[in-house]
């Protein structure tokens, strides 16, 4: 699983650097704009989204490199993502990934519009990708539903205006948009990519479902009890803003035990591409994000 991890995460940042060369040559005279992309873009984290993005498409028997362009603007999306949620008005984070966070590096204005810079480069890398215009059409659409307010931006903004009793079903139901959507969109743009059937969609669907909520639930255990060398940020965060998580509501153990449920739920839905060894990269990489220690 590492040799297959580190393989495609190579591919991933080959990718990436080629994007941003092009950006550079294309507005040189906005130098800052792309530096400060870049900074955050090539920080390094765990690549999970792009990395679904190419082995969905592998397993559904499409080449990784037609997923390449579609791994690398949901990077590009998941990026614009913390960038704007380490912001002052948001979790006011001033570290990430190991770091300084984008705006304590470059200041906020800078780091609001290199945000902004990536969420919109993301689509135009789509475009200038492989694969016909439908399929493009058919991904564009799979990435901006999951990141806007059907999807990650809509649990944003739950999560940051939140009023009233918080329950764990409704903690549920936002993780599913803030976490899930762009978990589901990664998997399910492999599976488009590579021009599977309804019935692979699906269950990538459900996969990245539950695999979202398990992963997110991961974070809020994480934050309690990670060690901040390997989280490479402050751990307590989310109790220094009052925010309320699954684990501090239902206790590490709870936690614990639910995330575990989903996991196996999503492990499940992987039966859906093969019993044995195509999908085993998946399963593997699965079963280690529950015991993740960052």
């Amino acid at each position: 699983m590492k040799e297959r991890l580190n393989e495609l995460a190579k591919l991933i940042e080959w990718g990436l650097e080629r994007c941003l060369e092009y950006a550079e040559k294309d507005i040189s005279r906005q130098d800052v704009l792309t530096e400060s992309m870049w900074y955050s873009l090539s920080a390094g984290g765990k690549r999970i989204r792009p990395v679904l993005t190419l082995e969905f498409c592998a397993v559904c028997g499409g080449s990784t490199e037609n997923a390449l362009a579609a791994a690398c603007a949901v990077e590009m999306v998941h990026t614009f993502s913390l960038i704007h949620d380490d912001l002052p008005c948001m979790d006011n984070d001033d570290m990430r990934r190991g770091k300084p966070s984008c705006h304590a590096a470059y200041g906020e204005a800078a780091a609001l519009l290199a945000g902004d810079g990536l969420l919109n480069f993301a689509y135009e890398v789509i475009c200038r990708g492989a694969g016909t215009a439908e399929t493009k059409v058919a991904l564009i659409e799979e990435l901006s539903r999951a990141a806007g307010v059907s999807g990650m931006m809509g649990g944003q903004v739950i999560d940051t205006l939140w009023t009233g009793n918080i329950t764990e079903e409704g903690l549920l139901e936002m993780y599913g948009l803030k976490t899930g959507a762009m978990l589901r969109a990664a998997c399910k743009m492999g599976c488009i990519a590579a021009n599977a059937g309804t019935d692979k969609l699906a269950a990538a669907d459900e996969y990245a479902k539950n695999l979202g909520l398990a992963f997110q639930i991961i974070d809020d255990i994480l934050d309690i009890t990670g060690d901040e060398k390997l989280l490479g940020k402050p751990v307590g965060s989310d109790r220094k803003c009052g925010k309320v998580t699954y684990a501090s509501l239902c206790g590490i153990q709870k936690s614990r035990e639910t995330a575990k449920r989903f996991t196996k739920q999503a492990l499940a839905a992987l039966d859906e591409f093969g019993s044995f060894g195509d999908a085993d990269f998946l399963r593997d990489l699965t079963e280690k994000m529950l015991v993740r220690e960052y």
